[in-house]
């Protein structure tokens, strides 16, 4: 357990921030522009991951522990910050807190799709506090919108630009309920022509990089106006070239589109130096040492500046990759929620973010920025386009693979565009706006009420898209040819995901990644246009050199990592089949991007031999598509499968196929089974190797079992067998031989798992009997403990710890609760005793949910205590039934209270000054 203090240390620091308390006395910050402002922004993004033809991600093992890098990073980034810890300097909880109320933040949306589905309570809370830092900055939230899937804008066309814009835009407003006032383009990356849709869409302010001016000058109204002050000085409308990164991040800036001064966007530049200490140093270690940072940027020019009332207020602002937060930097989330809380304020610094800072302090000073700019790039957009070495740095990687790559993904795009406006036409009234509005399809949000509508809104996403966007009513077939084009384009565009450029590799994850989304894109204009573009496309894609000699060209690695990975509707129905001899579906439920509709189903088992015959209906979540197959499956025991699948063609047949199938089973011959299976379904069949990796690998696993479970059995045998000889080993301080240590830890664990599938049952009961049943499987864990000890070695439960977090947040929930008193002391005694054996065993198990939940808890009981004390001193009565008032807290001891602090001590929790309180 990580025991660092973020809180600050004493320090000899002078205290600049401090020079603005007589100027900030008698104002509100939060109204008037004056003093420090703090903005910390943080990007928060991860590229799209899913399987395009399954829509889900698969298993990652270079993520591991984790299933996969959205979760892991989920685990060490996403979830700490909307569950921040402030810490004393023992590393115990002081409070919790929601870092998202006070970071200015942009969260992708592809992200946010998926924290949506994995967490809603914490994609809630990031929702919230955006919604609280409204209530605090007079209605201008903490979060801004980003370019939906993260392409490099420069590089993309004008359609494509607008798209990105639009999904973004409007992905924003349906899950934080208001307009975007500012964007987060993918890696700042900015031209002119981004401008103009920026400002078409309405978007107020972008934030960029320092490196990305040109020049800035004084607005010439402003100049003008101070030009008549006698302490004016003559050029104060002169332009100031800032090229080499010199321009001041302390103030907003406009920017005018050239020739019209009507339209424009405003920019903030974060401080560079800062941020990129942030990012690369130990600037983070504490929140003095953030704070000591930042107070360098409240120089002594600005202080005058201040004082004589030119610059009443100095914006601090820092921008760097949300995931630095947790995730790049360990356990930083804790620093930042400290400052934020504790030492901004004590140094009478305002935390803001861009949009408040703005409504507070509109630009006095315009900019021009350089033609083609990104943060992560010294050479415009070469990363993205060019081998101009970034992303190579200490390779000995090229990346001459980069520009056939963009052209031949250009290529394709407009092949693609083509067939949707070929085809298109026929179905949409317009189909690029239809694309632009297809955003309310992929987030499943509802449609808005208009104001002047008067017709009932219609409810279901794709419905509501399809009545305003067609252009007759679409049979069955052209609704599902109208989903495959936007659907093709839809991948179209996540083909540019900027992360398949920016290492120095075509063949990293990020590279396949993209070239998957192309493939997908390719089967769709197939399959609806029945025109095949894959042959020319991996043509330009042999010009891309790979530096992998395996691979040789982009040709090799879509052939070798892309087409594999293609899963066509046949293999999802193998897969159900196989999956079903070990997991009865129900008649209907979803199926990855299906939904699922067993029609029939019949298994029989005859010794080692099991056959499923069935008939399989799959409809596609996204184009609506439905297909009618049969399918059967026989295992013949152990790892061999042999699956066959064809459409469903007839009752008849499937009737007459099922009868041959079920007789041939009688014979008992595996050989005439097979030769019947192929048969009727034809030679193309599926086995274990065709099975998805994460199930293969859970089939696997639940194929080993009963050797596993023999194993144990001898492991345990020759464990008890020899106890005597491991311990005279012990007693003589001799090296105990490897065969018997391990029969013992193999042994050992075998029986601590089967306790804890016990204790876990037993415990979750809330009645007195199993509770106290619970009692048998606590003591069988200590000897094993003991035991374990003893021996010296170390048990290996990762297994349990999912349960074991699952069983101590059960325990704390049954005791805040459930008002049966009388199991009260029981178990409080059980939840330590539990805890104990955890440390004991040497399980490392995730005490965050369990913190958040006992302080919640907790800090409800105790205030629900102190004021029924108040309430009784008040009536002058000591039974709180005569206030109306039922509170198993009541009705506790005070020593019980006290064991129930001592609990949170356990769990890490500074519970002392509540102990001084209630000694």
């Amino acid at each position: 357990m990580n025991t660092t203090s973020y809180a600050p240390q004493d320090t000899q620091s002078p205290d600049l921030g401090a020079a603005f308390q007589d100027l900030t006395a008698f104002t509100n910050p939060l109204q008037q522009a004056e003093g420090v402002y703090i903005t910390l922004h943080g990007h928060f993004y991860q590229p799209p991951r899913e399987n395009p033809y399954l829509g889900t991600i698969e298993h990652q093992s270079s993520a591991a522990p984790f299933h996969d890098w959205n979760e892991r990073i989920y685990h060490e980034c996403y979830r700490p910050n909307a569950f921040a810890r402030i810490c004393n300097d023992q590393g115990e909880v002081i409070n919790i807190v929601n870092n998202f109320e006070y970071l200015s933040f942009n969260i992708g949306p592809t992200l946010m799709s998926w924290l949506e589905t994995y967490d809603t309570e914490v994609y809630q809370r990031i929702i919230a506090a955006d919604r609280n830092s409204c209530e605090r900055l007079q209605g201008h939230g903490n979060a801004i919108a980003q370019v939906y899937n993260h392409v490099i804008m420069p590089l993309a066309n004008h359609r494509d630009k607008v798209t990105q814009v639009r999904w973004g835009k409007a992905d924003f407003q349906a899950r934080f309920g208001r307009d975007p006032e500012g964007m987060w383009l993918a890696e700042a990356a900015v031209d002119l022509a981004t401008l103009e849709v920026l400002i078409a869409e309405e978007i107020r302010f972008i934030i960029l990089a320092p490196s990305q001016a040109q020049r800035c000058r004084l607005i010439p109204e402003v100049a003008a106006a101070q030009e008549t002050q006698e302490d004016s000085h003559a050029g104060l409308g002169d332009w100031e070239e800032v090229g080499g990164g010199q321009i001041d991040p302390t103030r907003p800036y406009r920017c005018f589109l050239p020739g019209d001064r009507q339209r424009y966007i405003d920019i903030f530049f974060y401080d560079g130096p800062i941020s990129r200490d942030i990012g690369f140093h130990e600037v983070l270690s504490s929140s003095q040492n953030l704070a000591n940072r930042l107070a360098q940027a409240v120089c002594c020019d600005g202080l005058r500046s201040v004082v004589d009332h030119r610059q009443p207020s100095q914006l601090i602002s820092v921008a760097t990759d949300g995931e630095t937060f947790g995730h790049h930097k360990r356990d930083t989330e804790k620093a930042i929620a400290y400052a934020f809380h504790h030492t901004f304020p004590q140094r009478q610094w305002t935390v803001t973010n861009y949009a408040h800072y703005l409504s507070l302090h509109p630009p006095t000073w315009e900019v021009e920025l350089k033609p083609v700019t990104a943060w992560s790039c010294s050479h415009g957009v070469g990363r993205w386009q060019e081998d101009c070495g970034c992303g190579g740095e200490g390779s000995l990687w090229h990346q001459k693979w980069r520009r056939p790559l963009r052209d031949a993904l250009d290529w394709l795009r407009d092949q693609l565009s083509d067939i949707y406006v070929e085809i298109g036409e026929l179905l949409l009234q317009d189909p690029w706006l239809a694309r632009d509005h297809y955003i309310q399809v992929i987030g499943q949000f509802p449609p808005r009420q208009q104001p002047e509508q008067t017709q009932p809104v219609v409810t279901d996403p794709l419905q509501a898209f399809l009545v305003a966007h067609q252009n007759h009513d679409l049979t069955s077939e052209e609704r599902v040819d109208a989903l495959r084009l936007l659907e093709m384009q839809r991948h179209a565009l996540l083909m540019y995901t900027s992360c398949g450029w920016f290492f120095a590799e075509l063949s990293r994850p990020e590279g396949v990644q993209i070239l998957r989304y192309a493939a997908y894109a390719i089967a769709l204009a197939r399959d609806v246009a029945g025109t095949d573009l894959e042959p020319e496309f991996l043509e330009r894609l042999a010009l891309a050199p790979s530096n992998v000699d395996l691979f040789q060209t982009g040709a090799g690695v879509y052939r070798q990592l892309v087409i594999p990975s293609q899963v066509n509707v046949e293999a999802v129905a193998a897969h159900y089949a196989i999956t079903s001899l070990f997991n009865p579906y129900p008649p209907e439920h979803p199926f990855y991007c299906y939904q699922a509709e067993q029609i029939d189903y019949q298994v029989q088992r005859l010794g080692s031999l099991s056959l499923a015959v069935g008939q399989l209906q799959l409809t596609s979540n996204v184009t609506c598509e439905s297909v009618s197959l049969m399918f059967a499956v026989l295992h013949l025991g152990g790892w061999d499968f042999h699956c066959g699948v064809q459409p469903f063609t007839g009752r008849k047949q499937y009737g007459d196929i099922k009868a041959k199938l079920f007789h041939t089973l009688q014979q008992a011959s595996a050989a005439n089974l097979i030769l019947a299976i192929s048969e009727a379904f034809g030679h193309q069949h599926y086995g274990l190797h065709d099975l998805l990796p994460e199930e293969r690998q859970r089939l696997i696993t639940l194929l080993s079992q009963e050797t596993l479970s023999r194993l144990n059995q001898l492991y345990t045998q020759v464990y008890r067998d020899n106890y005597g000889l491991l311990m005279a080993f012990q007693n003589d301080d001799l090296d105990v031989p490897s065969e018997l240590l391990t029969a013992a830890q193999v042994a050992l664990n075998y029986r601590a798992i089967y306790s804890l599938q016990g204790l876990e049952k037993e415990l979750s009961e809330p009645s007195l009997e199993t509770a106290q049943l619970g009692a048998s499987y606590l003591s069988e864990l200590a000897a094993i403990a003991t035991e374990a000890e003893q021996l010296g070695c170390r048990l290996k439960l990762e297994t349990a710890q999912k349960s074991l977090e699952d069983l101590i947040l059960h325990l704390l929930w049954q005791l805040f609760h459930h008002a049966d008193v009388e199991l009260y002391p029981l178990r409080i005694q059980r939840l330590q005793q539990l805890l104990n054996l955890i440390q004991r065993l040497q399980i490392n198990i995730r005490l965050d949910r369990a913190q958040e939940l006992y302080l919640r808890c907790l800090q409800e009981q105790l205030t629900c205590l102190s004021h029924t004390h108040a309430m009784r001193q008040a009536h002058q009565t000591q039974d709180p039934e005569d206030l109306g008032l039922e509170t198993p807290s009541d009705r506790i001891s005070m020593a019980q209270l006290r064991q129930l602090l001592q609990i949170g001590r356990k769990l890490a929790v500074d519970v002392q000054p509540w102990l001084e309180s209630y000694q």
